[in-house]
């Protein structure tokens, strides 16, 4: 009798919990984005020019240093920011001055944003500077884009394959970059 209890009793129990973890499973209802909008990711892991020229050594400080420290140029470690603009229909939606990573700022930059934006046919431009200069820009992309409603647009920066990458409908490239 007290094995009968026993195995009801347990019985009961994984039941009710059953029943908790799939309530929860699906209420309530989350929605990450409102369902009228699209989203646009804006994706940058990025080492800017180094803040000042490299010089060569001379001999004799080479000499001077350890063998295996003798490199013929020393770098200085500190790298510049990265200023970021991200425009939709010529409005500026994201701007960012980012300084690098790392005690000696000398690390990669690191930037990730995102925006929600209307679903429909937009001109996207985004540019990027990662040098001293004062005016236009080192890296720019700008193309007419089509969102759609729900859909993940991302805006993703590869130095190495030429700058911006857009992965999603490009309806037309405007420039490259």
């Amino acid at each position: 009798m007290i094995g009968l209890f026993k195995w009801g009793g347990q019985a009961v129990i994984y039941a009710g919990m059953a029943l908790w973890i799939g309530y929860f499973a699906n209420m309530p209802v989350y929605t990450h984005l409102d369902p009228e909008l699209a989203l646009i990711k804006l994706s940058v892991i990025h080492s800017a020019q180094r803040k000042g020229e490299c010089r060569k050594r001379t001999q004799e400080e080479l000499e001077a240093l350890n063998p295996n420290m003798r490199k013929p140029y020393d770098c200085p470690r500190e790298r510049l920011p990265i200023h970021i603009e991200l425009l939709l229909d010529g409005e500026l939606i994201y701007d960012e001055v980012l300084q690098a990573a790392g005690l000696a700022k000398g690390s990669q930059t690191r930037a990730y944003q995102r925006i929600p934006a209307a679903s429909g046919e937009h001109d996207l431009v985004v540019r990027m500077v990662d040098s001293a200069r004062t005016e236009g820009y080192d890296y720019m992309k700008a193309a007419k884009i089509r969102l759609s409603a729900g859909a993940i647009f991302v805006v993703d920066f590869r130095a190495e394959a030429g700058g911006f990458l857009l992965r999603g409908p490009v309806i037309e490239n405007l420039s490259e970059g």
